[in-house]
């Protein structure tokens, strides 16, 4: 079956365009709803969302089509996307949901969906609901008297910062440290600055004044200037940088200098194999990361397996094979350990515990290993379909060159990205005006048979 509403990772579009309007919403509450009642117990579904303005108006008409198929709902307000998958599990819900759309500007939103078990829906799980959404919806709803009931968990903010305090070792503080934390006008804008106050720290906020509009605009994750500013400014040991749901994180030292999600694998890796606690031999990553990460662990008699991209199938091949370290270079880090999904707060509490029982600051730390350079560019596809790009003559041809010419020396990835048209390039090795050279070359072969 082909899907027309799920992608990489839920459902994703701009707000009040279809897919991602309040009809599409109330269908999809009364279908995952009735997917999930099983069982003759009190069915309850838990809801996050983040900061951004569209979420007034997915959360009403979801929760209308949960009560509609007799579904109670808990609402817990804005939340990192992690809160939500673990206080499903702890307060025994059906089902869990984010609204949100990540790092994406305010106009997007998305829809997460989570098991009972805290883990997002498989391929299988989102298919049949997406089915039910379009085919007699009607036979769902249940009487009057069956309805469900919605309310509000007042204290969800406080059990989330209780859960995260608790995956920061037992006997240790971040007294004297002076952190910088930017929370993207997001979910965790709240949260994140409390934890790490709570253990100690000295808090710099950043980006904890959201409006609506405000998330992910110059800030967060993917724009670190002000975050890697401030830190220099204020002479702060390390700066946190969440995305708009708090589940991915990066990070810069005390020079401003940034560490990526490969960095923090290859620091937990490392530390978590020393100490006995690391599983699977080795760490779970996707096709992006770096060749540097790969030789680092290799270096240390661990391996690196990899999937393609998005945190889903990391998880999935973590649980697969049994691994409890896992994540994208683009920050998601899944410890599952801790959490059934990437977790940016708890993942930057392992980094800041390793720097406390070290006495070392972050730059020399936190840089295990020497990147090789890597270059990755995008065609925004208007005329065409991405798969008739790629299959056309003079692509095929381009991406055969580049591939010959890397032989040996590094190595190619295109792929479409899951949430937009888009056509991703990337290549790596040893030669960076080698890499730049191929990059460039499919590039304006893609753009020219796109038009």
């Amino acid at each position: 079956m082909t899907r027309k509403l799920f992608g990489t990772d839920g459902v994703r579009g701009t707000a009040n365009i279809e897919p991602m309007t309040a009809e599409m919403a109330l269908k999809l509450g009364m279908a995952a709803g009735r997917h999930f009642t099983r069982g003759d117990h009190r069915h309850m579904v838990v809801i996050g969302k983040d900061t951004r303005l569209s979420g007034y108006l997915l959360e009403p008409a979801l929760t209308a089509g949960f009560i509609s198929v007799g579904m109670d709902v808990m609402l817990l307000g804005p939340l990192p996307t992690p809160a939500v998958a673990m206080l499903t599990r702890s307060l025994r819900a059906d089902l869990g949901v984010m609204i949100s759309a990540s790092h994406n500007p305010y106009e997007d939103n998305g829809i997460k969906l989570f098991g009972p078990d805290g883990y997002k829906l498989s391929d299988e799980d989102e298919l049949t609901i997406e089915a039910s959404m379009f085919n007699g919806l009607e036979a769902y709803r249940v009487g009057s008297d069956h309805l469900g009931r919605a309310k509000r968990l007042d204290d969800a903010n406080g059990r989330y910062i209780e859960y995260a305090k608790n995956t920061f070792p037992r006997g240790l503080r971040l007294d004297g440290l002076k952190i910088v934390v930017d929370c993207a006008n997001g979910a965790a804008y709240k949260v994140a600055p409390t934890v790490l106050w709570e253990l100690g720290a000295e808090v710099v906020p950043v980006a904890v004044n959201p409006d609506g509009f405000n998330i992910n605009k110059d800030c967060g994750s993917l724009h670190t200037e002000v975050m890697r500013q401030q830190v220099v400014t204020h002479g702060a040991h390390l700066g946190i940088a969440l995305d708009g749901d708090a589940d991915r994180v990066v990070l810069c030292d005390e020079l401003g200098h940034m560490i990526d999600g490969d960095q923090l694998m290859a620091l937990v890796g490392d530390l978590w194999s020393r100490s006995g606690q690391l599983k699977g031999g080795g760490v779970v990553a996707t096709v992006m990361s770096n060749l540097g990460l790969e030789r680092f662990l290799d270096q240390r008699g661990l391996g690196l397996a990899r999937t393609n991209v998005g945190d889903r199938y990391v998880l999935e091949h973590m649980r697969k094979e049994g691994y409890n370290v896992g994540g994208e270079q683009s920050g998601h880090i899944i410890l599952s350990d801790y959490s059934t999904t990437g977790d940016g707060l708890v993942a930057a509490l392992q980094v800041l515990a390793a720097l406390v029982q070290s006495g070392k600051p972050a730059s020399e730390m936190l840089r295990l290993f020497q990147p090789l350079p890597q270059i990755l560019k995008n065609v925004r596809v208007t005329n065409s379909s991405v798969a008739e790009v790629l299959a056309a003559a003079a692509v095929t041809t381009a991406i055969a060159d580049g591939e010959s010419r890397l032989k040996g020396r590094g190595r190619l990835l295109i792929r479409k990205s899951g949430t937009e048209p888009l056509i991703r390039v990337m290549a790596e090795g040893e030669d960076e005006a080698l890499v730049t050279a191929v990059v460039d070359d499919i590039i304006e072969t893609i753009r020219r048979v796109a038009g």
